[in-house]
């Protein structure tokens, strides 16, 4: 791991050389002395697109359709503070998690940690590098967590890609100790299988439960075999990260054969993605309740054994949904919103052709007690503004808006910007206000846009893929109560009980 200062000309890049950027702590683990960014974790180069799209893009913006090439526009309820662009580690920006004063912001490349106590000045405390996709990234008391979901020559900072075929490549979590904001420390590396795309914790005073979510084995893979159909479990006592371990994987989709019970996708249900695992979990520790997003299927399970989870309820949309991504909870956890992630996120989804319902967030009513309750469909949400064919838009990353009576939530779209939307009655949701940027390109389909976007303290921080960390300020009397509303942490995918 190399901590690193930031650079003062924006546009140096790591890896010249160290005093480029500037070392503020020895390398921690075995590796190079120094360590840079590692291209088999860069983005995909834009793809290009038709000249009768290129001229359709140009012509809509042109006649005010769409805002212009990297254009801000917004909704007249926000304002737009500030943008911090990517300084040290220049990979795509991933999730965000908060503590106190500080949000840290995942990078393909590591992470960064911000001082937020003026959000319209965040200040940078420390940037790690530390590569490996996606970064996924959450925190609770002195323990960070990072998922590695990409095949690294080893558990190091250091580590440079490697094929999944070979037995001795690593993926998996990475813990770091941050009782000191501008000097984190990594503590221990837990291996799992087939890596760790995302992970959620269900926080207890004495550990840390972390569900791993991963998917696609391949029987090529030594380490990720099929079926692949449940989660992996790591335990962390708080006093002692580096006892961190896989204590269970709970199978959540059982069923015989090599493919598990979970949703087939194609040719059985075409368009729609085989369930191999889960792309992300959600959940309400207070309620002892958890969702999950699982490709082709979206669950409700009981987390009151966090060891052993139990599948309460699980559906399945096989006419919409194409790869079921991530959930959220309203506050009275009688509803879910489950997204949808089309095309991977690396599509253009929000345009005519795709229509309102794909690539949309499914919101769902929870019903019944207990064991017995059942998710039941009420409606879709998309954003109702129309993007450029050469910009990736689909529902992604966002969270509540804490307001007592009303269920609002805020959510990244990629280059569909940031959507806040209510949908306190389940069959009517409605935007109320939005942020976006014009499209990074008219040439070609260029990947980027908001990751994720979360309400932390009063304000809305969004980490964009390409343009850097986003503050926005929502002003607005339907959402106003919660800014009242004040958290000593925030992992949006642990839930808080936001009133307690």
């Amino acid at each position: 791991m190399i901590l690193l200062k930031e650079s003062r000309t924006r546009r140096r890049r790591m890896g010249v050389a160290a005093a480029a950027t500037g070392l503020l702590a020895a390398l921690l683990t075995a590796g190079p002395a120094v360590a840079t960014p590692d291209p088999g974790d860069r983005p995909t180069a834009g793809k290009g697109v038709s000249e009768s799209t290129e001229a359709e893009v140009k012509a809509a913006i042109a006649d005010g359709e769409i805002p212009g090439q990297d254009e801000i526009v917004h909704s007249d309820n926000i304002e737009h503070l500030v943008n911090i662009p990517k300084d040290a580690l220049p990979g795509t920006n991933s999730d965000l998690a908060f503590q106190g004063r500080y949000a840290f912001s995942g990078n393909y490349d590591g992470f960064r940690i911000f001082d937020i106590s003026n959000p319209k000045a965040p200040k940078t405390v420390a940037q790690v590098l530390c590569p490996g996709s996606q970064n996924d990234i959450s925190v609770s008391g002195n323990l960070l967590f990072l998922s590695t979901d990409s095949s690294r020559s080893d558990s190091s900072c250091s580590s440079t890609t490697q094929p999944a075929t070979e037995k001795s490549s690593w993926e998996g979590m990475k813990v770091f100790d941050i009782s000191d904001k501008t000097n984190p420390k990594y503590v221990a590396a837990v291996e799992t299988a087939c890596g760790s795309h995302t992970h959620t914790l269900v926080p207890e005073r004495r550990n840390v439960y972390l569900y791993v979510s991963s998917y696609s084995p391949n029987a090529t893979y030594p380490d990720c075999q099929p079926p692949h159909d449940g989660i992996s479990v790591i335990k962390v006592p708080r006093n002692a990260p580096e006892k961190a371990a896989v204590v269970d994987f709970p199978v959540l989709f059982p069923g015989e054969g090599p493919d598990g019970g979970g949703n087939p996708g194609s040719p059985t249900n075409p368009g729609v993605s085989k369930t191999t695992g889960c792309h992300d979990i959600t959940v309400l520790p207070d309620k002892d309740l958890a969702a999950g997003a699982c490709m082709g299927d979206g669950i409700l399970f009981s987390i009151k054994d966090p060891e052993n989870p139990k599948v309460i309820d699980r559906v399945q949309d096989n006419v919409n949904f194409a790869f079921w991504h991530s959930a959220t909870f309203n506050q009275k956890a009688n509803k879910v919103v489950f997204t949808d992630e089309l095309g991977g996120g690396g599509a253009a989804t929000c345009n005519a052709a795709v229509g309102p319902n794909r690539g949309a967030d499914g919101i769902y009513d929870i019903v019944g007690k207990g064991d017995k309750r059942k998710l039941v469909f009420k409606s879709y949400y998309k954003i109702p503004r129309h993007q450029a064919d050469t910009e990736n838009c689909v529902a992604h990353n966002g969270s509540l808006i804490p307001v007592k009576g009303k269920d609002i939530m805020v959510q990244a779209w990629y280059q569909g910007g940031v959507s806040v939307w209510e949908f306190t009655d389940s069959a009517r949701p409605r935007e109320i206000a939005y942020f976006e940027r014009g499209p990074l390109s008219t040439e070609q389909l260029v990947g980027g846009g908001a990751w994720s976007a979360y309400y932390y303290n009063g304000y809305i921080y969004s980490n964009d893929i390409s343009k850097g960390f986003d503050v926005l300020k929502l002003s607005d009397r339907r959402t106003d109560p919660a800014k009242k509303v004040r958290l000593g942490e925030l992992n949006v995918q642990t839930q808080p009980d936001y009133f307690d």
